[in-house]
């Protein structure tokens, strides 16, 4: 599988697999390592997880039953959201974002204990802090890049500004943004998100290509234009479902962006992957975004 480059000693799979919803798939340890397993081969090797998807401790089980499979991934967790989640924070009681130096310490350390890991690929800022403050968050950066316990940082979520806001206060490479990307959700086209990847050589991580589900049961007029256009060219290019459709639509654009796969079944995985094998043409390409957004482009 494809490789993208974050840094000269760091790059992840082009497909990354999803651990948001693990706690809640029913899995025994042998079962998710197993499931890990199937998507490294695949190609898979990068996964993304959360503190607040309370699935760290879920893949330190599975991992703890092969040693070796440490060396073969890289883990991607997030920081910076607090809701009222007593496993977690105790005594907040109003949802909010932390990004002070001390909290994404504590953070950091927090989850590479239920990660049982001792240090972590990359460590993204979950949600824009609008209380951050750029040079406090660039100090708690470089005190844990120094200590070894993190490789690289990068966000989430944020818009151009808030990006650019940070990363000209930190002496290292923000090396992703992780937004929301599916041919459901079409901003980061228009807003300048991806644009500002591009212009700073930074990675783009997309969440909920598929929008959760929506591209295949929603009735709303949007979804509906879209499931049809999808299934259109399902035909067209002989691909088996349109799931394989929405993630060569993503796959397509020159900012190599990396979708997640959200599913807990390697058939799906299997879609997406199966999904480079497929490239749309530019004219194919604007037919889905001009039917997401109900208009012409010209």
């Amino acid at each position: 599988m494809e490789r993208i480059k974050l840094t000269d000693d760091l790059s992840f799979s082009r497909i990354i697999q999803g651990f948001w919803r693990l706690s809640n798939w029913g899995q025994t340890p042998s079962e998710t390592l197993k499931f890990m397993n199937n998507c490294i081969e695949l190609g898979i090797t990068t996964f993304d997880t959360a503190d607040i998807y309370m699935s760290e401790t879920y893949q330190r089980e599975a991992m703890k039953l092969d040693k070796t499979i440490r060396n073969k991934i890289e883990i991607v967790t997030k920081c910076g959201i607090k809701p009222p989640i007593e496993a977690l924070f105790k005594d907040v009681k109003t949802p909010h974002y932390n990004s002070t130096k001390d909290h994404i310490i504590n953070s950091v350390d927090n989850s590479l204990i239920r990660l049982g890991v001792d240090n972590i690929d990359v460590v993204l800022i979950h949600r824009p802090d609008y209380l951050m403050d750029p040079s406090e968050v660039a100090e708690a950066f470089n005190e844990i890049k120094k200590a070894g316990k993190v490789r690289e940082f990068g966000v989430s979520n944020f818009t151009p500004s808030q990006f650019n806001l940070l990363a000209s206060y930190y002496d290292g490479k923000l090396v992703t943004n992780q937004i929301e990307i599916s041919p459901l959700t079409v901003n980061a086209f228009e807003d300048g998100s991806i644009d500002n990847a591009m212009i700073n050589h930074s990675s783009l991580m997309a969440w909920s290509p598929l929008s959760g589900g929506k591209l295949f049961k929603d009735d709303c007029e949007q979804a509906m234009r879209v499931r049809a256009s999808l299934n259109e060219l399902k035909e067209k290019y002989s691909a088996s479902s349109i799931d394989q459709i929405a993630y060569a639509w993503i796959l397509k654009h020159p900012a190599k962006i990396m979708p997640i796969v959200g599913s807990s079944k390697i058939s799906r995985v299997k879609q997406a992957t199966s999904a480079l094998n497929i490239n749309l043409s530019h004219e194919d390409w604007y037919y889905i975004l001009e039917s997401s957004l109900g208009r012409s482009v010209k």
